[in-house]
């Protein structure tokens, strides 16, 4: 049946550009498609292909291949071959597997849609995809998002939803073009500061997660459309502290001390710096105090700032205020907080 459907649509013989097969029923395709090495598009939607014929792998020229609603357990290994594709649908398949080596060819690749499948992991060969901009991931299994995929710098829409995914990664600060970035639905507790970084994102949706609270800074996206209803927000003030007594560790004062002189650029300090690679690593991880702007190191008091959304941004219509994650360096600063400045918790 396959065999004839295809001479049906071939009517262009080798110059054939375009073959529709939606929704045939079709259980194979069949090895005559390799006769037509000038095929730019072919579209096998709603079918039960099980498997792809080794004869796909001779389509060069093929920009566009919609393998959808089909019965695929893995992305095959052919499409390696497929060296001028552009855009891949394998929506609604029983895919859990990347085949070894499927991503090695795809240099030219655009748009990758997975959506509504079985994945549990994404390959780190994700990253071999250095054109892509449209990842779509929707509806599957994944727990977890490969710091490899991070590094695909034309990547502009990013749609993760529908998943178990627990955090984001920090290397999602490397995806410098990201506009659009959709995780509803999952088990993710903390946003990183790194998001912050971001200075192109446009849409955010974050709905149905764990999260609390924001990183610092997240108030100055610059987004249009921002969703995160479904989340267990801090949406009461918090119980202020009320201990006033500071007492710090040596290796804090010391580490404090340090810090704040390179701030000022201490010549000795400097100097003496150089001789010692791993201090520097060590206080390169200081922050900064929400009030004083001092510098600290590992001994701190997690506050939540309540500010308004931006008027810039589409929200969800529950969300009256953003609560802020922000650290201040001691009980002496934290008396001098704003009035939408609250307590957590002390991490020492």
């Amino acid at each position: 049946m396959e065999e004839r459907l295809f001479l049906r649509a071939v009517k262009g013989g080798k110059n054939t550009k375009i073959i529709t097969l939606n929704g045939k029923k079709m259980t194979k395709i069949p090895s005559t498609i390799g006769n037509l090495p000038g095929l730019k598009v072919l579209n096998l939607q709603k079918n039960l292909v099980s498997k792809v014929c080794s004869e796909l792998s001779t389509l060069t020229q093929l920009t566009v291949l919609n393998l959808g609603n089909n019965l695929l357990e893995e992305v095959p290994e052919e499409v390696k071959y497929l060296t001028s594709l552009k855009n891949l649908h394998l929506f609604g398949n029983r895919i859990n597997r990347f085949a070894s080596g499927a991503c090695d060819g795809l240099k030219n690749l655009i748009l990758l849609n997975l959506n509504n499948n079985q994945l549990t992991y994404i390959p780190e060969e994700v990253s071999r995809l250095e054109s892509l901009i449209y990842l779509s991931i929707n509806h599957n299994q994944l727990t977890s998002i490969p710091r490899e995929l991070c590094f695909l710098k034309n990547l502009s829409e990013l749609q993760l939803n529908y998943n178990q995914i627990i955090c984001i990664p920090e290397e999602i600060k490397f995806l410098k073009r990201l506009q659009k970035l959709l995780l509803a639905r999952n088990n993710i507790e903390v946003l990183p500061g790194v998001l912050c970084r971001l200075t192109n994102l446009r849409i955010l949706d974050i709905a149905g997660n764990v999260i609390q609270i924001f990183p610092t800074g997240f108030q100055h996206l610059k987004l249009k459309e921002f969703y995160c209803e479904g989340n267990p927000l801090f949406l009461k003030q918090p119980v202020g502290a009320v201990k006033q007594l500071d007492v710090l560790s040596l290796q804090e004062i010391t580490s404090r001390f340090i810090m704040n002189e390179l701030t000022e650029r201490n010549p000795f300090l400097m100097e003496a710096i150089e001789w010692y690679p791993e201090i520097w690593d060590i206080i390169s991880k200081g922050r900064k105090c929400a009030i004083c702007g001092k510098s600290f190191f590992g001994m701190w008091i997690e506050c939540v700032e309540f500010v308004s959304p931006s008027k810039n941004w589409k929200i969800s219509k529950n969300l009256k205020l953003v609560p802020l994650r922000t650290l201040i360096c001691s009980y002496q600063c934290f008396n001098l907080r704003g009035p939408n400045q609250f307590g957590v918790a002390q991490v020492q």
